[in-house]
């Protein structure tokens, strides 16, 4: 992390892991695309060596846009995320963020336990992620009925296609990112 948050644009850093399959996700945000970009080959190293530390393999990098950030709370020792993947009819990425800020941020805002909801998009596959972390495991474990019924009816209305679902325990959240609900 010190070396990633030394590298100019870097704003922030967050790891999700799932212990059980070994699967993470460190997600790095950049005050610019620009920044972004020039910081490939530097950040490539870093990959490498916590791929290694975590004795695994980077299976792929993606880039994303962040459209939605809302922090209810700091995220706090315990605290676990549920991201959901998200295929969108050709074109409706903007659609797909609105349906995010006005259906899904009001409705998990309401649920016990609720943290923070992020939204990231590629506009150019049309695909998009959402993050949304809860307080602990068990306040996810509570929300998982509610959260399958709302993301089955604002997916429904959108026409987008869940790709995948999959929990997380939230082992770092570094990031100096502003809202942006």
């Amino acid at each position: 992390m010190p070396e990633l948050m030394g590298i100019d644009g870097c704003i922030g850093l967050s790891l999700i892991v799932d212990r059980q399959s070994g699967h993470c996700v460190a997600t790095s945000a950049w005050d610019s695309e620009e920044a972004m970009r020039a910081a490939e080959r530097p950040i490539e190293s870093i990959r490498r060596d916590a791929a290694d530390q975590f004795g695994g393999t980077v299976a792929k990098v993606e880039r994303w846009e962040i459209a939605v950030l809302h922090r209810e709370h700091q995220a706090g020792e315990g605290a676990s995320t549920r991201c959901t993947w998200l295929q969108l009819p050709v074109g409706q990425i903007d659609r797909g963020i609105e349906a995010f800020r006005t259906r899904v941020l009001p409705a998990v805002e309401e649920m016990d336990g609720f943290c923070s909801a992020s939204l990231f998009v590629d506009r150019t596959a049309d695909r998009a992620v959402s993050a949304i972390t809860w307080d602990s495991q068990d306040a996810m474990e509570r929300s998982r009925d509610q959260m399958a019924q709302l993301r089955a009816s604002v997916t429904s209305d959108i026409g987008a296609q869940v790709v995948d679902v999959a929990e997380f325990e939230l082992a770092l959240a570094h990031l100096r990112v502003p809202e942006l609900a």
